[in-house]
């Protein structure tokens, strides 16, 4: 079955949108794939460790269909961690009364 080039076009379009948002917000992280579900490599005709793109090419993920992420040499896991550990340490240390009970209006 002849893949759609129009599909195609499509999704190198958001792949290099999506690595320039990548690049822009991550400068010290260098791209070098896309990860894509295997059903929908094959869909679109993909082999593993094709390039799709100067220096990006497609690698099989255990992601969702329909979905993709830039792969890069960043540990971007380790930053969200960080930015969490961040949030946590910033919590209030006074107390708040909070009433027990029903919501006003809500009669049983």
């Amino acid at each position: 079955m002849p893949v759609d080039a129009a599909l195609i076009a499509k999704n190198l379009r958001a792949f290099q949108a999506a690595l320039d948002q990548h690049d822009m917000q991550n400068p010290s992280h260098r791209a070098f794939g896309i990860g894509l579900a295997a059903f929908d490599m094959e869909r679109m005709g993909f082999d593993e460790g094709e390039q799709v793109l100067p220096g990006i090419t497609v690698q099989a993920d255990g992601g969702g269909t329909g979905n993709f992420r830039v792969l890069c040499d960043g540990d971007h896991l380790e930053e969200l961690e960080a930015e969490q550990e961040e949030v946590v340490e910033a919590i209030s240390t006074q107390r708040a009364t909070l009433p027990v009970g029903a919501p006003a209006g809500d009669e049983r």
